[in-house]
Formats: structure tokens, sequence, C-alpha cells
């Protein structure tokens, strides 16, 4: 940072208030935001810290008419439920409110009247899909067809999920309306325009030479638009859930939720600070932050400094947009509609206390650079053998320690050696890099540094060995506790910003009342005759049936995402009846059933055909238990050439049928018959 400024707004992208939030969101924006704000607010930097709901648009009416509610109810319903989460996880809003607010709703309204009465929109008419049997207009997402890219059915207007293909309706193949079922026609409808071409040269003048700090990913999604030049971008639409469009002509159209949230956090920074808003908007000597995620970089740094160009009145344009990638789940791309995602609130409740946790871990695998992977067996390992192994098991025993040789109280320190004065010197270096490196938005790195003072106290006591020592030379163990104990409180100092609850515990323990960043390598954070609280453990260790019951709960989404998925397949071929009589379809009765070995899939039958005594191997061995079978009859392809599978000959194919969850459920007759009964 080359200026110094009076304070810093920082602002987080408004989460959708259509369901709850998931790990994705966190690792992206809020967990990123916290850390900076508390950073800031360690060094008595003044900031302010703001978010709020997004609560407009048609993915809530949808919701609203599928269940027989209000599009109030439902944002009243998750707006809760995000606000609830994100105080129990420890993002420090200073304001969370909400796009239907009273105050957004007038400062929404107010800046499109300004807009439209400066001349600054231009109108224009253009065909949108309506569903004719709904009696509205629909967005490209409310269709869905088949991909005209890799013919994927279920396909968004606007995008493929399957193969990511950008899409608008117009190019789906057998597009209907998903709520109704409805083709959709097109008609022709009048909209307000903001024209972003008019703020080509100013958007480029500003990102492109006054930004190049800007992380990569930004500055290169930025260029990349103004490359391609910009168009005019509606900004109304129509709807009767939203800010009212309120101009003439405006009647059943409303503020479109692009241009009606990013105003969100002006409003909602006047909800908290009436008197003095202002200031952190349009004084120069205040600097914004925006923290979002990489599909709303166009919005943020296009988009919304457009908006704020058009209106004056010294808005003051964003410092930086540290954007981060996408944060994967298991290897597959997070998805809310295939319910393949780690809802925070769900976290909190399965995993109560272990806020920090969930905090370290997103960090540890944050996204900046490009996108990364959640896995919860990487959760698990970084857990126990970071956080408990060697934060926690370091200051239990500094605490240990100098409650078994002083009673709990932090003892004085004597002269120090050089392997204490190498211990501080690397903590002081560790400061300046950490402090480094939140300054410029690389949170995984400065985590990373933070680690590294608990792994150099459990270093410095292996070396020092005061166990050993305390048979000889108490003043000596009295340097030693006091030295480890300073790393407790430097620690303290380092995780706040990343694992709030544990620092507050740590603080509790050291019996330290607050902290500064400017402690961090101090040789007297935990002064001398301190009484210490009693020892207890930071963090402790996650069971694998934890985990597991996780891993099933994503293995249970996929397996109902393919239930709900399903489509027969389409039908064969036809093929002429002397070729299908000559199959030989009969029944036999099961003698044997037996797995194969070195084959999970495959079970081995002996089958009673009437005629004789039958071996047939089928790849049914997932969805049965072979003792099930012995006595059952079923269906089964007697005139098939042998075939041998894992050195095993096969006279014949069992018949089943593939349920919409992937389970074969073998064919057999309703009845008893008798064995060698052929099918007709």
């Amino acid at each position: 940072m080359t200026k110094e400024y009076k304070r810093t707004l920082i602002t987080t992208a408004l989460p959708y208030a259509n369901g709850p939030v998931h790990i994705g969101h966190l690792a992206g924006v809020y967990v990123p935001a916290d850390i900076y704000a508390r950073f800031l607010r360690l060094n008595d930097r003044p900031v302010t810290l703001v978010g709020g709901s997004d609560e407009h648009g048609v993915p809530i009416t949808i919701r609203a008419r599928r269940e027989g509610i209000t599009p109030q109810d439902v944002v009243d319903r998750y707006h809760k439920l995000i606000k609830d989460s994100f105080e129990e996880l420890g993002i420090s809003f200073d304001v969370y409110s909400r796009t239907t607010s009273e105050e957004h709703r007038r400062t929404a309204t107010e800046f499109f009247q300004r807009l439209y009465d400066n001349n600054v929109f231009i109108k224009r008419t253009s065909k949108q899909p309506y569903d004719e049997g709904a009696h509205r207009f629909v967005t490209d997402r409310d269709i869905v067809g088949e991909c005209p890219v890799c013919h994927a059915p279920g396909a968004y207007g606007d995008q493929c999920e399957k193969c990511g293909s950008s899409l608008n309706s117009t190019e789906l193949i057998n597009p209907h309306c998903a709520e109704t079922g409805n083709v959709p026609v097109y008609k022709d409808t009048e909209h307000w325009y903001l024209p972003l071409d008019r703020y080509q040269e100013a958007l480029e003048k500003w990102i492109l030479e006054g930004h190049k700090e800007w992380k990569t990913n930004v500055y290169g999604q930025c260029k990349s638009w103004l490359d391609l030049g910009l168009q005019p971008r509606a900004v109304t639409r129509d709807l009767d859930w939203g800010i009212p469009v309120p101009v003439e002509g405006g009647e059943g159209k409303v503020l479109y939720v692009w241009f009606d949230a990013p105003i969100g956090y002006i409003s909602n920074t006047k909800e908290l600070l009436p008197d003095t808003w202002e200031k952190w908007w349009k004084d120069p000597e205040t600097r914004i932050i925006n923290f979002i995620g990489k599909d709303n970089i166009v919005f943020h740094c296009i988009v919304f400094p457009a908006m704020l160009m058009a209106y004056g009145d010294n808005f003051q344009l964003p410092d930086n947009v540290p954007a981060n990638e996408f944060l994967n789940l298991e290897g597959d791309k997070i998805s809310t509609s295939r319910n393949w995602a780690v809802w925070l609130h769900e976290y909190l409740s399965d995993f109560p206390g272990k806020q920090d946790v969930l905090r370290y871990v997103l960090t540890a695998n944050a996204p900046e650079t490009k996108d990364n992977d959640f896995t919860w067996a990487d959760f698990q390992q970084r857990n126990n053998s970071e956080l408990v192994a060697i934060l926690g098991n370091f200051v239990n025993r500094a605490m240990v320690l100098t409650h078994k040789y002083f009673e709990g109280k932090v003892p004085a320190a004597g002269e120090l050696t050089d392997v204490d004065r190498e211990v501080y010197a690397e903590i002081e270096k560790t400061a300046r890099v950490m402090t480094d490196n939140l300054e410029n938005f690389h949170f995984r790195d400065a985590l990373r540094e933070a680690m590294n003072i608990a792994r150099l106290g459990n270093k410095y006591l292996q070396e020092t060995e005061p166990w050993k020592v305390a048979k000889t030379d108490m003043a000596r163990v009295a340097t030693i506790l006091n030295t480890a104990l300073q790393i407790c409180g430097s620690i303290a100092v380092a995780f706040e910003p990343f694992t709030p609850f544990m620092s507050e515990h740590l603080c509790k323990m050291l019996n330290l009342k607050e902290l500064k960043w400017n402690m961090l390598g101090s040789r007297d954070i935990v002064p001398a005759g301190t009484e210490l609280g009693k020892p207890e453990l930071l963090f402790e260790k996650i069971e694998d049936a934890a985990v597991e019951a996780q891993i099933n709960k994503l293995k249970e989404a996929r397996r109902q995402n393919a239930i709900n998925s399903w489509k027969p397949a389409p039908q064969a071929k036809d093929v002429d009846f002397d070729t299908f009589m000559k199959a030989d379809l009969r029944v036999g009765t099961v003698l044997e059933c037996e797995r194969v070995p070195k084959a999970d899939k495959l079970l081995r039958f002996l089958i009673d055909d009437g005629l004789e005594k039958r071996t047939i191997v089928s790849g049914i061995a997932k969805f049965y238990d072979p003792a099930e079978l012995v006595g059952k009859q079923l269906c089964f392809i007697a005139n098939l050439p042998p075939r041998k599978l894992k050195g095993v000959v096969s006279q014949g194919m069992i018949l089943s049928a593939e349920d919409r969850d992937g389970r074969l459920v073998v064919i057999a007759p309703s009845g008893p018959v008798a064995p060698g009964a052929q099918v007709k």
C-alpha cells in the first residue's frame, strides 16, 4: 500500500437470500474479508465491514410460488439463516442488512432517479422470453432444454452446468419454462439501459493504467471485457418483485438486481452511520475494498464503478477488488441446484464449537490464484496434524510446564541465550512477512507464517528441554518457560484474524486483556507474575466417523440428484420379429450364489434351468448379498455363447433392470414356475 488512508471501508458481495451460504461463498468472500478487517482493527486502523442479503430477483419469486408463500417470506427466512450463520462463524460485520430495507429502497430509487434526470440512460426495445400460460416475462435462467454443445438434458438458458458453455435460451434444443413446462415465446418489451460504452475510456484509464497492482485474475478479466468493447446493459426488467422503477413508463418493471444490489453497500452504510456515511464513500481519505468471487468481477470492477461515475458527487471508486477463484468440493464443482455443497448452517450444527477449524482449512486452501479443492480428508488431516498436533500441543506443553514448576505464574526471565534471542528474531521476521502478506491480501501465505510460530515453539521446547534442565537450573527453566509463554502470546496475536475463537480462548488462559498487532514478537506480551488460567485443549481430534458421515451425506446428495435428473434411455432401434425370437429367454432357480474372487462387481450363479445345472456370471454384486438370492427364481438368456469372465465360464446372462439411482434389480416371475419355463 503506497498511500496511507484515514479509514477503510470493506464490502462483501451480497449473498442471495434464496438459500443458505456454503463453503465456496466463505472461501471466496467472507472469511478473507473478515481476516482483513480483523487485521486492520488489531492495528488500530479505522475500518467498517459492510454486508447484507441480496433479496430481489426471479429465483426468489419462483421459490415463493413453488412453496405457496410470498417472496418476502422467502427472504425473511434465508436472511435470518445467513445472518445468524455468519455471526456464529465469527464474521465480524459492523452492519449486515438487506435490500428489502426501507433505507435501501430510498437509496436505490434516488440513485436511479438521478441518473434518469441527468439523461444517463438510453431506452431500447428488445425481445424477451415470455411464458404465455403464466402471463409473465421470464429470464434465460428460467428456461431449460437440451444443451446444443454437449446435448445434456436440463441445461439452463444462460449456461450448461455439465459442460460450462455460456448460452442464451434461443440456442437450447426443445426449450421450455422450467416452472410451468410451457414453450416460451419472444415478445417486445421496453427497458432502460446504462451505456457502459460511454465510460470505456475512463474505466480503461482507471483500471489498466491505475491499478496494475490488482490480482492477475481480476486485472486480466477486466482487460478482456474492455478489449471486447463495452456495451449498454439493461438496468430494468419486467417483474413485480423488486424496487419499482420510479418514472413514467416504469409500471410493472423493477430495477434489475445487478443494478439494485451493489447500491446496497451504500444503503447499508447509511443504515449503520446515518450522520457520517458520506465520509466513508466520498472522502478521498477513505480506502474502499470490495471482496467478491470471480463471477462478480465484471459487476464490481466495471459496472458498479460506471454507475458511480455516472452519479458523480465525489463517490470514491474501490481501491482494490481482491476476488478469489472458485472452491470445488471433493473434486467436483460446488452446485446449489445439485445440493453438492457443504452448507454453513449444517456444518455449525454437525461440528459445534469448531468454527475455527473451518476458517483455518478454508484459508489454508484458499483459491486465491486458481480454483482449489476442499476435501473432508484434508479437513481432518489439517485439524489433527496441524491445529491439534502442532499449535495445540505447543500451547498445552507450555501451560502445563508452567503450572508444574511455577504454580501457574509467569516466571521472570533471566539472561537470554543465543537460542532465546534467535526465537524472538525469528518471530519478528515472521511478523514482518505476515504484515506484508496481509496488506496484499495473501491470506493463505500469512496463515502459513502464523503456523510457523507454533512450529518454532515446539522446536524451541524440544531443544531447550526444560523438564531436564529443572533437575539442575530452575533459573534457566524460568527463562525458557517465560520465552515459551511469550511465543503463546504471539500465537494469540498472529491467529486472531484467522481463528478468533481460539485466540480469545488462549487470551483467557494467558490472562491477556487485549491484543494489538505490534505485540507480535514482543518479549513481554505476558508479563512476569501473571496468574495463568487452567490449561485447556484448544483443539480436539476429529474422528473418522465424523468425516465418514459428511462423505456419506455427499454420496446421498449425488444419489438423489441422479434420481431427480433420471430419464429413461431412448428406445433402441427396431429389430425384426424373427431376430427377437432367436433369443431364448427362460426362468431358472438359483442353487448357489457367491462372489467371484478379485472381482468386486461379479457374482457366480449355479442355476437349475430344468435341463441341467449351468453357471452364469453377473455384474450385480454391488446390489445383492449372494445369500439372499439362493432359492429365488430369475430370468436369463439361455442361448448366448459361453464367455469367460475373471476365469469363470459364464453360460448365459441374468436379466436385470437399471433403476433411476443406478441400482440393478433382477427380473423374476411374479410367482413360482417350473425351472426351464420359457419367457413368451
